[in-house]
Order: C-alpha cells, then structure tokens, then sequence
C-alpha cells in the first residue's frame, strides 16, 4: 500500500511534467523573462543543495523552493499582468530543476526522485489555486489589493505547506516503514523551522516582482540564502554532536565493559523500535542519545559486569549503574530528559518513560543474543523477554520489537563493526 502511494505521487509528477513541457514548447513561453529569471533561481537553489548534510525527506534546495513558490503565485510583473498558467509554471520549475541537478548528478549525489515529485506536485498545487483566479479577473474582482489578498495568500499557504508534508510523507513511510500519522506530524513541525522561511520569501518575493519588476528576486533571496547557510551550520553542529557521544558511548567497549558495538547495535534497533511506536523526530534524538549512554554507568565500576550484560543483574545492582550513567551523562551536557532515561533503566518499567522501556527491553535483548551459542538464539531471546513482560518489560515494546526484527529477516540485528 505504501509502495503505492510513492509511485502514485511520481506517476501524477510524470503527467504533469510531461504535459507542461508539450504545453509549453507547443504554445512558446510567455513572458520568459520572468520565465528565465525564476528559473535561473530555482537552478541557483538546487546547485547550492548539500545533500550530504541535510536529512532524507527534508528540503534540501530551499532557495529552489522559494523561487518555484514565487513563479507559481506571480501576479504582475513591474505592474504589468502575467499570463504564464499553471502548466508553464510546471514546465519552468522542472527544466529549471533538472538544470540544477545535473552537476550533482555528475558528481554521484544526484537527489532522490522523490524531492523533485514534490518539487514539481507542490508547485502545480499552488499555481492551480491561483494563477486561474489571477487570469480570469476573479481574484481582484473579489479581494482586490488589499488585506483580504493577503488573507488568501496566507490561507494558501497553509493548505501548499499541507500538501507538500503530506507528499512527503507518503514515500518516507515506504522508505522507512514508520506509519504514516507520526510521519505527517513530523513534516509539519518540520515546515515549523526553514519551511516558514521559504513560505515567507516566495510571498514576498511575488508581492516584489508585482511592483518593482524582476529586481526584487536577488533583493529578497538573499535573507533565504543565509538563513539556508545558518540552518547548514546547525545541521553540521548536531552531527558533531552526534558523532561526540557515539565516540564516547565506545569508551565503554575501549574498557572492555561491553562487547563491541553493543551501544550501537541497541541504539540503531531502539530508534527502530521507536518508529514503530510513533515517537517524533525529537523523541528519537533524545532515544538515540539515551540508548548509546545507557552503559555509561559502568566506566565508574571497579569490578565491571562481564561482557557488559547488565540485564541479568540484581535490582539493586543495576539501579546502582544506571544512577552513575545518569550522573555522568548530565556531565557531558546532553538534554536533561537523556540522562532521566538512562537513570531509570532499572525501575519497574511502569515507573518508565517510554524512552527508557524501549532502551531497557533492546539492551537486555542484544544482552541475551549476545551470549547465545545456539541457532535460536534470538527467538530463545525473545520468549525470555516475552516472560518478563510481569515487571520487567513492556508487553507492548517487545512485541514491537518482534516485529521489527521480523521485518529484519533472519530475526536479529546485523552486527555493528568495530570502528
């Protein structure tokens, strides 16, 4: 069903292509010097994507995407009516598009067909919300110029920012198996941060070209540009960041507490399970970080656990470690609520936050198939935690965690290499 949906949303991008394209070059381009400005932004846009640091399903090219939105919402031009429709609008931001992509494309970083189906879907949504109700007279006989036009702007907006989260949605869920509900919510709260940008410069940007002419789109891209290259920076932050705890999570192994990759084994096979269960984007930082910390406690140990295997210890004797990992993590500066997991893996898990029951049922499974020397060692390890769904574990997560590791094939996790 999800497979469907992702070749639904290119199937529809294909046609449109490939009839703004035949209307286009059948009918010539009106007004390409607008046709020939917006597009040279939109190329701009995608030559200045970094694909390797901004996140799959997000908006790599937001300068394109600003510059596709403006096309699709201009009015005039210095003034002057434009007469450009909905499928030239598609024609321009496709040719523009693909113009941009090309030099990626050479270099092996090409986009994933999925960007540009949006690309193509979200501009042709808001060209056919507007660009028929600008030509026919209907929308200043209506509104006029006023702040009811810019009341309609606004509500279009809205409903373009709905269409594109819900266009990326549907292959993300596909891609990564995550339902669909959670997924959407992301998307929106993603448009929350540089997607308000570019909804703000493509509106101002078309409101500009009405009266100043085509000077008005280096004028306004230039805030977008540096907002795109300060949202660069914070991605590259966080993955520093990221990569900071993953290297000292691996102290723990350095020591010879834990088996290698156990820390990152379980963080992978957490975030998983952690999908499954409808967390957010920040939820999965915050489970991700809590699942590489959560045998931190052990470095503070003068006899450490054998093979790290915390699992099968007593009570006391795990709330002892998972208070020192708690201490240590709240030393290296995470957010608060991951050293609260990583404090309360030993608690009765209905005391838990779900981040902390996740972390404590996929440790103590890597634990138990770790020290597994038979062929079953996983389905032995799941009845194990099957049974201590009394007090131990969460009957739900372990179930989701069956099904995750069902999906996985063979019914374990691939192991991790060292390094």
């Amino acid at each position: 069903m999800r497979g469907t949906a992702t070749w639904g949303v290119r199937g529809a991008a294909a046609l449109l292509t490939v009839a703004g394209l035949g209307h286009t070059l059948w009918h010539g381009v009106d007004e390409p010097g607008a046709a020939l400005a917006f597009g040279a932004l939109i190329a701009i846009g995608e030559l200045a994507r970094r694909d390797r640091q901004d996140p799959p399903g997000r908006r790599p090219a937001p300068l394109g995407s600003a510059g596709a939105l403006a096309y699709a919402l201009l009015g005039q031009n210095a003034g002057q009516p434009t007469h450009h429709g909905v499928l030239q609008t598609v024609a321009v931001v496709v040719a523009a598009a693909l113009a941009g992509i090309v030099p990626h494309i050479a270099r092996g970083r090409g986009p994933a067909l999925d960007h540009l189906s949006r690309r193509v879907l979200t501009a042709a949504f808001t060209a056919a919300c507007f660009q028929p109700l600008y030509n026919s007279g209907r929308l200043e006989q209506w509104l006029g110029q006023g702040p009811y036009l810019v009341l309609f702007l606004l509500i279009l907006l809205g409903l373009t920012v709905l269409c594109d989260a819900v266009l990326a949605a549907a292959p993300a869920g596909a891609r990564t198996g995550r339902p669909y509900g959670p997924l959407l919510r992301d998307e929106l709260r993603a448009q929350l941060g540089i997607g308000s940008a570019i909804c703000a410069t493509g509106v101002v940007m078309a409101l500009g070209a009405a009266v100043a002419g085509l000077w008005a789109i280096p004028v306004f891209s230039v805030p977008l540009l540096l907002t795109q290259l300060s949202f660069h920076r914070i991605t590259a932050i966080r993955t520093t960041y990221r990569q900071t705890i993953t290297s000292l999570a691996r102290a723990t192994e350095i020591a010879g507490c834990t088996r290698p990759g156990h820390s990152r084994r379980v963080a992978a096979l957490s975030c998983a399970v952690g999908r499954e269960l409808g967390l957010s984007e920040r939820e999965l930082t915050v489970l991700e970080y809590a699942a590489l910390m959560h045998d931190i406690g052990q470095l503070s140990l003068v006899d450490p656990v054998r093979d790290g295997a915390t699992a099968g210890l007593p009570g006391a004797e795990a709330r002892r470690i998972a208070e020192l990992g708690g201490e240590v993590a709240r030393q290296t500066g995470v957010p608060a609520e991951v050293a609260v997991v990583v404090e309360r893996q030993a608690d009765p898990y209905r005391e838990q936050p779900l981040a902390a029951r996740i972390v404590r049922t996929v440790n103590a499974y890597d634990d138990l198939v770790g020290g597994s020397r038979h062929p079953g060692g996983s389905l032995a390890a799941l009845e194990r935690l099957r049974l201590g769904t009394g007090h131990d574990y969460q009957p739900e997560v372990v179930e989701c965690l069956a099904r995750v590791l069902a999906r996985g094939g063979r019914g374990r996790v691939v192991p991790v290499p060292p390094g």
